[in-house]
């Protein structure tokens, strides 16, 4: 594996103004440089959190997570901030006035007339899906070596979705970024990310190369039976029938008809267990 280009160790952040609960605890992971990261998890894990730690926008409580430099990361948070009394065009030049050795107009200005936006048109007038293409248009311009994206597409249309989804993955392969996105969408996930990262109540459960991830899992039908020595994700038991998602400790021996899980299943499974297995290392 690369140099990672975000790494944390025992990362922990306690809000005060919730009774003191930890939205984060004892995180360890390591990103790779020029991957496209998804960070999956149920509302409440802890998703953003380590997307604003990242970004250095929180301190940890605890422990410690290492990342680029601001003026080499862009950072898209889920309410989308942005100067509501600016035009388009003035919220683009602040972009190029506050980057100014980074900057690449022709990149922020593809991403907005895609749209297309009205360079006269005032942030405040615009709708979710317009503010989302704006802010990606400024976080691209910066031309980031890494780029945090908290639920980015969640207000925009399949047709929009699927095109800055398409943007986003031929800027990571032709400049070699680092993108790191939240997402409930997991459709959206698949086919477009290459390293996991599954956030559950606070902690990290998987983490790796996705490709690994599944590698390791199987999903198994079959007559009831011990499944020893694997470890079971989850499992479903219909009449005699047995289905179990597990994470496989040697060949698969017995009676079983097995499969490689899809990322879906794979996510799926871990999230509604009442208590997932400990991370599987890439």
């Amino acid at each position: 594996m690369t140099d990672p280009v975000i790494k944390a160790e025992g990362l922990g952040l306690r809000y005060r103004q919730r009774g003191r609960a930890w939205a984060l605890k004892d995180c360890t992971f390591a990103l790779p440089a020029g991957r496209v990261v998804a960070v999956a998890g149920h509302n409440g894990a802890g998703k953003s959190t380590l997307l604003a730690l990242a970004a250095g926008l929180l301190r940890p409580t605890e422990g410690r997570i290492e990342a680029p430099a601001r003026d080499r990361l862009s950072y898209v948070a889920q309410d989308k901030p942005l100067y509501g009394q600016l035009t388009v065009a003035e919220t683009l030049r602040l972009g190029r006035e506050l980057n100014p050795d980074r900057w690449d107009p022709a990149v922020a200005d593809r991403v907005v007339e895609a749209g297309p936006l009205p360079g006269n048109a005032r942030v405040h007038s615009l709708s979710g899906g317009q503010r989302t293409r704006l802010a990606l248009a400024l976080a691209l311009g910066k031309r980031p070596e890494v780029l945090l994206l908290d639920e980015p597409m969640a207000d925009l249309d399949p047709l929009a979705r699927h095109e800055l989804m398409g943007a986003l993955m031929a800027d990571a392969a032709e400049n070699g970024t680092t993108v790191v996105m939240s997402s409930h969408i997991l459709t959206e996930l698949e086919g477009a990310c290459d390293h996991l990262l599954l956030v559950k109540d606070g902690r990290i459960r998987l983490d790796g190369a996705i490709d690994d991830l599944l590698a390791a899992h199987t999903l198994l039908t079959g007559p009831v039976a011990d499944l020893a020595p694997h470890t079971v994700v989850e499992s479903r038991t219909t009449g005699r029938q047995l289905t179990a998602l597990v994470r496989k400790e040697g060949p698969v021996e017995g009676p079983w008809e097995a499969a490689e899980p899809s990322l879906e299943e794979l996510l799926l499974a871990h999230l509604r267990a009442s208590r997932a297995p400990e991370g599987v290392p890439a």
